[in-house]
């Protein structure tokens, strides 16, 4: 049996020096490289077959590198492409991303880098159908590995907004362009990155979820960008950072709006240049990691008031994702408590019960401000409080209809005598405790910088903080301070 044949590259660069270290580069790897000077050449080139992957310079003597991508779009062709960029231009590299570009790359190019690209690149090619003559139907992309079809059965329903959901999945999944998830609590945003990471061509490396807003702020480069030893006091040994964890995979960053402006600068460059520095370290270290974001807050606001960083928002917001709220998909809740009943049973070890018609009724009235995880918990407490083979309203903690009182008649003698007091009703267990907890703390900021004016080293003192305390949950509670009260003698 004959070998498959060599990957076919072409490069275009107009600088003839970088074009056959490209290519010498390349040809080591054993793959068909061809080459142009200029947009012309390369048309010439495309023109005359088809290509595996096509790197190119964004500049170019005749015009943008961004054109020929375009023009492959329009003709509905099948190679990836790695467009080159100078260094520090994000505002390029974003835009070769949103015109279809797999990757980039930026100047002075590290070749380690570009073998990781290109290698990448292919790996998401291959999951195409096999080449086809030139003139045949456009090639269609083959269904994803198995583990995507898995992630992407759980993101359950059949409203229009999930199957779109599910389709963009599938679509962004093919490139390494940076994924922003934006969505209220419990709509399922790890979810859906867990679905992209596993339509990927990287769905065979690590995936690692990280909570920004969980993290200590004097911990939070350490944890990001790991450690040399002895770079901090109990740093007894190196230790490697998310990023690290994350090589050849992806790295979900969960509640991005959470994370400090001091942290933001630094994530931002490691964004730029593909390149960390662990703390206490000297050498920086490529890394090769795929970037899904997600929050709940709205992260545009954030911008216009000053707590997160537009630059950093601009490259994060490359390819965007909305998780829909359970209100506006209403017609998928029988399916959806239904997969989540057939699930929870299954990791209990214990039967599935039938949701009667009452119970899903009774789901179906709810607000469900928390959404499927607020449902998910639900059908928890009713499994447990559950005796037969079918849930009933009651499970629920249904509760009774408040009775109605009728009106006093004109001739009812005034009360003087005070009813006896209810006893106090059970505190009520909020379905977003971390959001519960972040708006009473906010409140009680709001109240300390009132009383002092906004002066926020005396609300500091007020609540037993420092400055630097202060500071930092003013802006993590996006707390918009007023021009001229935020004095701090």
């Amino acid at each position: 049996m004959s070998s498959a044949p060599p990957a076919s590259v072409l490069v275009v660069d107009d600088e003839p020096d970088l074009r056959t270290l490209y290519e010498l580069t390349l040809l080591r790897e054993g793959y068909d490289v061809c080459s142009a000077g200029d947009l012309a050449q390369a048309r010439e080139s495309l023109a005359a077959q088809r290509f595996d992957l096509l790197i190119t310079d964004m500049r170019l003597p005749d015009g943008l590198g961004l054109e020929l991508l375009r023009e492959l779009g329009e003709q509905q062709r099948s190679e990836k492409s790695i467009v080159i960029t100078a260094y520090g231009s994000a505002e390029n590299a974003v835009e070769a991303l949103k015109s279809g570009a797999f990757d980039y790359l930026t100047k002075p190019v590290d070749l380690k880098q570009l073998r990781a690209a290109v290698t990448a690149a292919l790996q998401s090619q291959r999951q195409l159908t096999a080449p086809q003559p030139a003139g045949a139907a456009p090639r269609r992309a083959a269904p994803p590995p198995a583990a995507g079809v898995q992630a992407l059965q759980r993101i359950v329903g059949q409203s229009a907004c999930m199957v779109q959901i599910r389709s963009r999945i599938e679509k962004v999944a093919t490139s390494m362009a940076p994924v922003l998830i934006l969505g209220e609590s419990g709509t399922g945003k790890e979810l859906v990155a867990r679905a992209v990471h596993a339509c990927s061509h990287r769905a065979d490396g690590p995936f690692v979820a990280v909570n920004c807003g969980a993290i200590p702020e004097n911990l939070i480069e350490a944890e990001f960008f790991g450690a040399r030893k002895g770079a901090y006091t109990g740093a007894t040994q190196d230790r490697e950072g998310y990023f690290q964890a994350a090589r050849g995979g992806t790295l979900f960053l969960d509640e991005i709006g959470d994370l400090p402006l001091a942290m933001q600068a630094k994530l931002l460059r490691v964004i730029q240049e593909r390149r960390v520095r662990p703390l206490g370290g000297v050498q920086e270290e490529a890394v090769d990691v795929r970037l899904v974001s997600a929050t709940h807050r709205d992260l545009a606001a954030r911008v216009q008031d000053g707590s997160f960083r537009q630059d950093l928002f601009y490259r994060l917001n490359v390819i965007g994702l909305r998780t829909p709220a359970l209100r506006e998909r209403r017609d998928d809740l029988p399916e959806l408590a239904h997969t989540l009943l057939q699930r929870i049973c299954a990791e209990s070890g214990q039967p599935a019960p039938e949701l009667s018609p009452g119970a899903l009724a009774w789901l179906q009235a709810s607000a469900l401000p928390g959404n499927v995880r607020e449902l998910e918990n639900l059908l928890q407490r009713a499994l447990a409080l559950s005796n037969g083979l079918q849930l009933q309203p009651e499970d629920f903690g249904e509760p009774p209809a408040p009775a109605q009182a009728p009106p006093p008649g004109p001739d009812a003698p005034a009360a003087t005598t005070p009813a006896p007091a209810d006893p106090p009703a059970p505190a009520t267990i909020p379905t977003d405790l971390q959001g519960y907890l972040d708006e009473q703390e906010r409140q009680v900021l709001l109240q300390a910088l009132k009383e002092t004016d906004y002066n926020r080293t005396a609300a500091a003192a007020r609540l037993g903080l420092n400055l630097r305390q202060m500071r930092y949950r003013i802006q993590r509670l996006g707390i918009v301070m007023p021009s001229g009260g935020d004095d701090e003698n």
